[in-house]
């Protein structure tokens, strides 16, 4: 069943293999940066990843409808790569909280301009009936990415190479990225509804989508920053280089269990199993916050993440490209982006102030609650079956439907 996906498909699955193994090379050393180096506490890591995603959050709208209005998809997805590349490698330069939170504003700049464009070039470039085994599998490369770049972090921390010099080093991986994206292939929209595209306001999305919005923003209000999950553990005792292969680990497992689990929806329905992944979601937190000081239950927890991760990661993009038409894909995923992106600001504030008033089990318990309204909401979405007669006539270019 792989053969049959196009080119496009496996190339954005190395670009994103690429930036992940750059990105989460950094990702896990930043917060033990920040704390260690510059004695930055839980509140002001968190108010700088709220603030840094919820601005990403707005852009991917906007980066969304401008695919769509002008019918490309590569060149701010080009842009959107080019700009974390250039911008990580300045993390080892930075000597104080405001220049951190510069750059991870640039940084997540770069996440906004190129997200929503390039999943819905995924999208477009497969038949409808093959979009959930090729989210499936570009989310699979994604986490393996993420494998590889907390090992090259921990081999680099474990040849007691400076932090400062580990952080620099994620050039490489980020200017492969780049290039790669150079060779990727545009894909026109439906033809007869090319220049038509329909109105992005969020009144006029249907109610369906509406609703998986609101159950998406409540999800992630309780959906913290995973620097907060990094500094639990490093706070439960466990090293630098045991906290990057706990992140490594929880990693390995999306990468093994994305593609399958996302599959698996085709069968069980894309929302019972989103709503059991956050489910699980829920129970992982109040491990987090009830249960920390025992390191076989936290390394548990990473694994049971990665699981998490990867029941739904696939499952929420394949179904925000069944939910509305393909002219509006890139508009569909900024309202995705958004709504997922724009909560972790009051999030990652609470979370903070609440470790940093009381405890983290505080914040922990906090996320659970939220993510309980937000699985209630998910319940009650209620879907059409899709034509995949009329979606495969929008798509005249792309395979006819295949068994897997």
């Amino acid at each position: 069943m792989f053969k049959r996906l196009p080119r496009n498909v496996w190339l954005l699955g190395l670009i994103s293999l690429l930036n992940d193994s750059a990105s989460e090379w950094v990702y896990p050393l930043l917060p033990l940066y920040l704390s260690s180096v510059m004695i930055a506490s839980p509140r002001a890591i968190g108010m700088m990843e709220g603030i840094a995603e919820a601005l990403a959050a707005m852009l991917k709208l906007f980066s969304g409808v401008i695919s769509d209005r002008f019918n490309t998809r590569k060149w701010p997805m080009l842009l959107g790569y080019s700009i974390p590349t250039v911008v990580r490698p300045a993390f080892a330069f930075i000597s104080s909280m405001g220049g951190a939170l510069v750059l991870r504003i640039v940084d997540r700049l770069g996440k906004a301009f190129r997200s929503a464009p390039r999943d819905a070039l995924l999208a477009q470039s497969v038949a409808p009936e093959q979009r959930a085994l090729a989210f499936g599998l570009h989310r699979s490369m994604d986490h393996l990415g993420a494998v590889i770049g907390p090992l090259i972090a921990f081999l680099l921390i474990s040849l007691s190479v400076p932090l400062r010099d580990a952080l620099l080093y994620s050039v490489v991986p980020g200017v492969l990225c780049v290039l790669l994206c150079c060779v990727v292939k545009e894909v026109d929209a439906p033809l007869s509804r090319k220049h038509h595209a329909r109105d992005w306001r969020f009144g006029t999305l249907p109610a369906p989508f509406r609703r998986y919005l609101l159950a998406l923003a409540l999800f992630s209000l309780g959906n913290s920053s995973n620097m907060f999950l990094l500094l639990r553990a490093q706070d439960s005792g466990l090293s630098t280089s045991s906290v990057l292969l706990c992140w490594a680990l929880l990693n390995f497992i999306a990468t093994v269990a994305t593609t399958p689990l996302t599959l698996l929806s085709t069968r069980l329905g894309r929302i019972r199993l989103l709503s059991v992944g956050w489910a699980a979601y829920v129970l992982i937190y109040l491990v987090f916050a009830f249960a920390p000081n025992n390191i076989a239950v936290l390394i548990a927890a990473f694994a049971a993440m990665g699981l998490f991760m990867a029941a739904t990661d696939g499952v929420e993009k394949t179904l925000v490209s069944e939910l509305l038409p393909a002219e509006q894909a890139g508009s569909a995923f900024g309202w995705y982006y958004l709504a997922s992106g724009l909560p972790l600001l009051p999030a990652s504030i609470i979370f903070g102030e609440l470790s940093v008033r009381m405890s983290m089990t505080w914040g922990f318990a906090f996320s659970s609650v939220c993510v309980l309204l937000a699985v209630v909401v998910l319940l009650s979405v209620r879907l059409q079956k899709t034509d995949t007669t009329t979606l495969q006539a929008e798509h005249p270019s792309l395979p006819h439907k295949s068994s897997h």
